[in-house]
């Protein structure tokens, strides 16, 4: 089997490559990571081709003798880059793995922006039968034209398919510096969207920790996924044919408790919060379908995430650096 991985430099693929070559079901397969800006070093059973998804030559060449792909290639709010990366490179592997004698299955990793995550409220669990509804923005947009692009090569072309749709993907101390009010936040809504300049600069001063409220008053409730989580879920669908033609919700097995999160940090004296009121919508994206199809089931809980969060420390060769906001 030979496997080609794209966005094989980012945070997910960083983490999968490493598990997918220690995991005894894929010791006879080869990878080929199709890498752009970053590239990776050559290995055993792995080659690196550098290169666009949206250069049909380059599409040609790596798709050569490959049984699988695993699309993990994205970019976020950048529309300069979002139309050939997003649909023209996608379209352009579907249409040549379409065609290839070797071809077997094609994943596609997407996001809960797909349902509009915090910004459109559920009155019930979120499930694979719930309705795409982006939020405004090209990230949200293209990752729903990705998964109806997908679908309908499956339709068209009797392609095997699967989607793995996941929340916000933590690593490292990622879960610490979304709580961060300074320049290094990650991810987002920026602070200076929620909180008056003043009352920012004193809650910088004082290092207390921003807790969101929903729009009903509660804390919010937000999905989250931890990367190593995410590469057991992609590697219990990659080749399986129970997840041909399947969409599976990936995530933990509650969503993220705002509160719950404050509570943890008083707890061990770490830091204090101030409530920060949003328009925000709790949700819960529903992971049951994943644990009973996949037999996966997620094991870095709230606790975990934190944990591991602000016990991490950083090397001096492992600098922090946010490739794209979130």
């Amino acid at each position: 089997m030979r496997l080609l991985v794209t966005g094989a430099t980012g945070k997910v693929g960083q983490a999968f490559l490493p598990a997918f070559f220690a995991h005894p079901r894929f010791a006879e397969w080869d990878v080929v990571a199709l890498c752009n800006n970053r590239l990776l070093q050559p290995a055993p059973r792995l080659s690196v081709e550098r290169g666009s998804v949206a250069d049909a030559q380059v599409i040609a060449r790596v798709l050569s003798g490959v049984t699988h792909v695993l699309h993990l290639a994205a970019v976020k709010e950048t529309p300069d880059q979002a139309i050939d990366v997003a649909l023209k490179g996608l379209y352009l592997l579907l249409d040549r793995f379409s065609r290839l004698q070797t071809r077997r299955q094609f994943v596609l990793l997407s996001g809960d922006c797909v349902v509009g995550h915090i910004f459109h409220g559920y009155d019930a669990p979120i499930t694979e039968q719930a309705p795409r509804r982006a939020y405004r923005g090209v990230y949200a947009l293209t990752k729903v034209l990705e998964e109806t692009m997908l679908e309908q090569f499956g339709i068209q072309e009797g392609l095997n398919w699967t989607t793995l749709r996941a929340p916000w993907i933590m690593e490292k101390d990622d879960f610490r510096f979304a709580f961060e009010l300074g320049d290094d936040q990650f991810g987002g809504p920026a602070w200076t969207d929620l909180m008056a300049v003043d009352e920012l600069q004193v809650s910088r001063q004082d290092r207390v920790l921003p807790v969101m409220r929903d729009g009903k008053g509660g804390y919010l409730k937000r999905n989250f996924i931890h990367v190593d989580d995410l590469v057991k879920a992609i590697l219990a669908a990659l080749d399986n044919p129970a997840a041909y033609g399947e969409l599976f919700n990936v995530a933990m097995d509650r969503p993220v408790d705002y509160g719950a999160v404050a509570d943890l940090l008083e707890t061990s004296g770490n830091m204090q919060r101030r409530d920060i009121a949003t328009s925000f919508h709790s949700n819960w994206l529903d992971n049951s379908k994943a644990r009973m199809v996949l037999g996966w089931q997620p094991e870095i809980d709230l606790e975990g995430l934190v944990e591991r969060a602000w016990s991490y420390r950083r090397a001096a060769d492992d600098p922090r650096i946010i490739w794209y906001p979130g």
